[in-house]
């Protein structure tokens, strides 16, 4: 619940700072008497937030929104799940030490695929942007993408004590129901393909946003293919 509170707030602050950044006159700053600009500029006054601005902004604020998608109590039905299958969890210091090991394994083996490591406390997030993944508009994995789903794979089966989530999301080109069926077709195929190394289902959540998390600006294909991306969250199981 906590997580889901943090990413609505953060979610309400992205909106009202583009809102205030923006012009209040109209479309791209066009009032109903000027919809569109003369000589091919605004003036200053009436161009509202430049895209640089609007990239650092949605940048800044993604680290406030940054974590599990699935909540608090998705991760603890999993852990729950895990337990009574006979996974024994971590506890103090010992999480730490864990994770630390994890993320030095996961460095070595993502090194030159174009997979970040990302650490934040305790957790694991692996970003996956789409030139390696998937195709425009599709949910079908590359296959140059299967060799490194397996050495994540091989990671996972390594070190067993961690609950998976998966999280797919796209740009803002098209519908917000489009986007969302497609973000969670690509967590599917990536968490199915994991799945099928071997790994436990019940360490996953499948889990996909659409286009409501952007990490870089969709004014440009640059940052579009930025947000067009899947995300693996490892959290450790705790005791």
């Amino acid at each position: 619940m906590k997580t889901q509170i943090k990413i609505a707030l953060a979610a309400a602050a992205m909106t009202a700072l583009l809102a205030g950044c923006a012009s209040n006159s109209g479309y791209y700053g066009g009032g109903p008497q000027q919809p569109y600009p003369q000589n091919g500029q605004y003036p200053p006054e009436r161009q509202g937030m430049s895209r640089t601005q609007k990239g650092a902004l949605i940048g800044a604020l993604a680290g406030v929104a940054a974590g599990l998608l699935s909540g608090d109590d998705a991760t603890e039905r999993r852990q729950r799940a895990l337990i009574g299958a006979g996974v024994g969890g971590l506890a103090g210091g010992a999480i730490g030490n864990y994770q630390d090991r994890q993320e030095r394994a996961l460095r070595e083996r993502m090194a030159g695929t174009g997979v970040d490591v990302v650490r934040q406390g305790d957790n694991i997030t692996l970003n996956m942007p789409s030139n390696i993944t998937f195709a425009f508009n599709s949910s079908q994995l590359e296959s140059q993408f299967y060799p490194v789903l397996d050495n994540v794979a091989s990671t996972l089966q390594e070190y067993n004590q961690t609950i998976v989530e998966v999280a797919g999301h796209t740009d803002s080109i098209g519908t917000d129901a489009v986007n969302q069926r497609l973000s969670e077709q690509r967590a599917a195929s990536v968490g199915n393909y994991l799945m099928s190394r071997g790994l436990v289902r019940d360490r996953f959540i499948l889990t996909g946003a659409g286009k409501t998390r952007p990490i870089a600006s969709n004014d440009t294909e640059e940052g579009r293919a930025q947000n067009r991306r899947v995300e693996i969250t490892l959290v450790p199981l705790r005791s």
